[in-house]
């Protein structure tokens, strides 16, 4: 059990593991990779660079930093956050990270495969989460958008409740291994089918691109990696006009959950990201030490 819990590698997340670790707390930070830095060429608006350094160096500087400060670090894709109601649990690919407090620094949701209907029926038939919404799909067929290992994590909390489950891949090819109990579509898609409802649009099912059509009674998106989005909604926390409730701390709805860097969204840069993850550090800092009393 580490004292704070850091999901992401980032800038984000390295500034508050360094904050966390002078401050004399275990710290474990758990991400996939560099993010959208290490795809950047050269970096040469940061303050203090003699030189500019390349994403990919400029990540391994922070890392290196809080590596000598005593920081674990672990490379795993994060596809599920819970939330006892005292500690945080994260569940990866390769294993599970607990912390009495979790920070989410796994940066901005850069969903691909935008689909005709999909933003208009989010939240009436289509869901970006299994463990929230599996329970209102009892008995009932769904489609999950992806093809990855996220997607077959929310497959496989599904199969548990519904009564099939569909993966449609959108064309993507699968890079991880679907049980047989879950019936792949590889068909491209052209766009959600609805029905209009006094509330809206409501998911009824897809229409591919070849002018056939298939009836869902739910669409679960889990393209990519989960994001903080896709996190936070599983641990509970609250949403307004589809962003994270944050505090003037960071922190979420849920105590002792905090989010920092470009998954805040606002202004997607380095330094705002170093300065978001030293403010959510100092929280979960105090948080910890006044609830330790």
């Amino acid at each position: 059990m580490s004292d704070i819990l850091i999901l992401g590698y980032g800038p984000a997340g390295i500034s508050a593991a360094l904050y966390g670790l002078r401050a004399g707390l275990d710290v474990q930070l758990v991400g996939k990779d560099g993010g959208a830095l290490s795809k950047a060429h050269l970096i040469q608006n940061y303050y203090g660079l003699e030189k500019p350094l390349t994403g990919e160096q400029l990540l391994e500087v922070g890392k290196q930093q809080a590596l000598a400060l005593g920081a674990k670090i672990t490379e795993d894709e994060v596809i599920d956050l819970m939330f006892d109601g005292t500690n945080f649990s994260a569940k990866g690919i390769a294993g599970e990270y607990h912390g009495k407090v979790c920070i989410m620094a796994t940066g901005a949701a850069r969903r691909s495969q935008p689909i005709a209907g999909m933003a208009e029926m989010e939240g009436h038939g289509v869901s970006y989460c299994a463990v929230c919404d599996s329970f209102f799909y009892r008995k009932k067929n769904v489609a999950v958008l992806g093809s990855g290992e996220y997607a077959l994590h929310e497959a496989q909390e599904l199969l548990q409740v519904v009564s099939s489950v569909t993966l449609l891949t959108n064309g993507a090819p699968l890079t991880a291994e679907f049980p047989e109990g879950i019936r792949i579509e590889q068909r491209h898609l052209q766009g959600l089918v609805g029905e209009n409802t006094p509330q809206g649009a409501h998911f009824k099912g897809v229409h591919y691109e070849d002018g056939s059509e298939e009836n869902f009674d739910g669409l679960f998106v889990a393209l990519g990696s989960a994001n903080a989005t896709d996190l936070a909604l599983k641990a509970g926390a609250a949403f307004d006009a589809g962003k994270l409730s944050l505090d003037e701390n960071l922190q979420t709805t849920v105590p002792g959950l905090y989010a920092a860097g470009d998954c805040t969204g606002g202004i997607l840069q380095v330094s705002v990201a170093v300065g978001e993850g030293a403010k959510a550090a100092l929280a979960a800092i105090k948080y910890l030490r006044e609830k330790k009393g």
